[in-house]
């Protein structure tokens, strides 16, 4: 049976979601092509009709993972997206969380597609931060500068990343979430010149 040009979009779709996903769940080298097609629903054989290779399936999950992101920062002030972001159950649900923080490390080692779809992604959420003047109000009321976005994105994904790197039950791990949450909330007491 032929399948028609809106099935298979919508199959390639579901294929790239279910690779974002597992990627940022297992890194890239923890997927392989056929585990990755049969989480899909599909077989080993029609990942070639799709993609020409793992490495553009890799570049196409990473942008739906900040995609999916964008959307969710969009629809949140910027203090209720620190305060996710920061959470344990953000921590601890990888193949739902952030690209940059699962990914981050394995993108260096990527093709350059790869890598400028990262450098893409974050422009993005910069942008998503950011209104129109290029500044954003933070949850004090001023406006934050791109360096200071980029700062607080740095913080954000490394805080996220040391806590992931502790075991699942270790106090530490909830200790750095904590830390950062609590130096964000001190800094909006002490108004320091740092946004988030």
């Amino acid at each position: 049976m032929r399948v028609t040009k809106a099935q298979a979009s919508a199959n390639r779709a579901r294929v790239v979601e279910t690779a974002s996903a597992l990627f940022r769940e297992r890194g890239y080298d923890g997927v392989g092509v056929a585990d990755l097609m049969a989480a899909a629903g599909f077989t080993h054989g029609g990942f070639y009709k799709q993609f020409q290779s793992k490495a553009d399936l890799m570049a196409e999950a990473a942008a739906c993972g900040f995609e999916q992101a964008a959307q969710r920062a969009a629809a949140q002030t910027p203090a209720d997206f620190v305060a996710y972001y920061l959470s344990r159950e953000h921590r601890d649900h990888r193949g739902a969380g952030c690209t940059m923080a699962a990914l981050g490390a394995d993108a260096a080692r990527q093709s350059d597609a790869v890598r400028a779809t990262f450098a893409e992604g974050i422009e993005g959420l910069l942008a998503d931060i950011q209104n129109a003047k290029g500044e954003t109000a933070s949850p004090d009321g001023r406006h934050v500068s791109r360096a200071e976005t980029l700062e607080m994105m740095a913080r954000l994904v490394g805080a996220l990343v040391l806590s992931r790197a502790c075991p699942d039950d270790s106090p530490l791990a909830d200790e750095i979430l904590e830390a950062c949450r609590g130096k964000r909330s001190g800094m909006q007491r002490e108004g320091n010149s740092e946004a988030f």
